[in-house]
């Protein structure tokens, strides 16, 4: 039928249309079916878990995988060790006691409302003429709380200490052999060892009744500023040496000062370095907090964690145990709060 067509079609006269398009329409429903038949249209692709797997394996199934399996092992093994206070919980356990946590804080929230609320009646009616604050004895989230807000400042102090310090120490060799032996030596001493200098130091400097911020929230700062200042101060410094000297030599050509110099040349230069030694310092802030805390009996996590171990409850290691969870999910995400905020100063500094 098609060869029949294609001999018709160069002689055919005008007065024969549809004709010809009704032979056109059968010649192609005629073929379309031996070309099916031969198999060149596409097949509808098929599921691959292999693809899926290489796609989302190493962001998603993997780490759940991992998690599942650390959550099956502790369950399994956490009945077969007997402590001082019974067997070690499991994941269950951790997870009612979390709950009740929370259940604490919410009770804790309602009883601080009525007292402000009678309060404020007293007042009103006059029987009562001082306002009073709230008493009650800090939950769990209060803690957290506490304890973010003091790794906040002592973070941003060791920032504001180190930052400054590794420029100089890195665009001057002279200033930096002279203070490198100072580093070497600061750099591994124990916040157990800061913490009762520090504490007297500042007791002796605070000595209002009633100061803006409270002794024990500036001591756990200082600790942590002094000992997570390290890792910003030598990764600034390693990172303004290693500036490429062609770029400072254009510089100079350009006759820059010192603050265009810093902050065109040196700054973007250096900043991935700079982030990296203040991912180290968080962390290493976040683990000083928790040891200051609990020996200094500051408030915070650390306390908390060691008034439940001094309470000896059964349902005390249950809390432990969800507050280590805690403290290491709240350094993880501080870690990945650090990437976040260094991948948006990155892309800025290359727009």
């Amino acid at each position: 039928m098609a060869t029949a067509f294609a001999d018709v079609e160069p002689v055919r006269s005008e007065a024969a249309p549809v004709q010809d398009q009704t032979e056109i329409k059968v010649t192609q429903t005629t073929t379309q079916p031996e070309q099916g038949a031969k198999g060149s249209a596409p097949a509808a692709p098929a599921w691959n878990m292999q693809a899926v797997v290489s796609k989302y394996g190493k962001a998603f199934l993997a780490p759940l995988a991992g998690i599942l399996a650390f959550l099956a092992l502790w369950a399994v093994l956490a009945p077969q060790v007997d402590t001082s206070l019974g067997a070690l919980p499991g994941p269950l356990e951790v997870a009612e006691q979390g709950v009740a946590l929370y259940d604490e804080w919410q009770a804790s929230n309602e009883a601080k409302a009525e007292f402000y609320a009678a309060q404020d009646a007293r007042i009103a009616a006059g029987t009562q003429a001082i306002a009073f604050d709230y008493a009650g004895p800090p939950t769990f989230l209060d803690q957290v709380f506490t304890s973010l807000k003091t790794v906040a400042l002592g973070f941003v102090l060791a920032t504001l200490f180190a930052v400054p310090i590794g420029l100089a120490a890195g665009l001057s060799p002279l200033f930096n052999a002279a203070i490198n032996p100072l580093v070497q030596i600061m750099k591994p001493v124990s916040p157990l060892a800061w913490l009762p200098i520090v504490t007297m130091v500042v007791s002796a400097t605070i000595t209002s009744a009633d100061p803006m911020l409270a002794k024990s929230f500036v001591i756990s700062a200082i600790v942590v500023m002094l000992c997570s200042l390290w890792p910003t101060l030598i990764n600034t410094a390693v990172g303004t040496a290693s500036i490429d000297k062609d770029l400072l030599n254009v510089g100079r050509v350009l006759k820059l000062g010192w603050f265009a110099k810093l902050t065109k040349l040196v700054l973007p230069s250096a900043l991935p370095y700079i982030f990296t030694g203040m991912r180290l310092s968080l962390g290493v802030g976040w683990m000083v907090l928790i040891a200051a805390e609990m020996l200094a009996q500051n408030p915070g996590l650390g306390k908390f964690v060691w008034d439940e171990f001094q309470n000896g409850s059964s349902q005390s290691l249950a809390r432990i145990m969800f507050a280590v969870i805690v403290i290491g999910l709240i350094g993880f995400l501080l870690d990945r709060i650090m990437m976040a905020v260094e991948k948006f100063a990155s892309r800025n500094r290359l727009a």
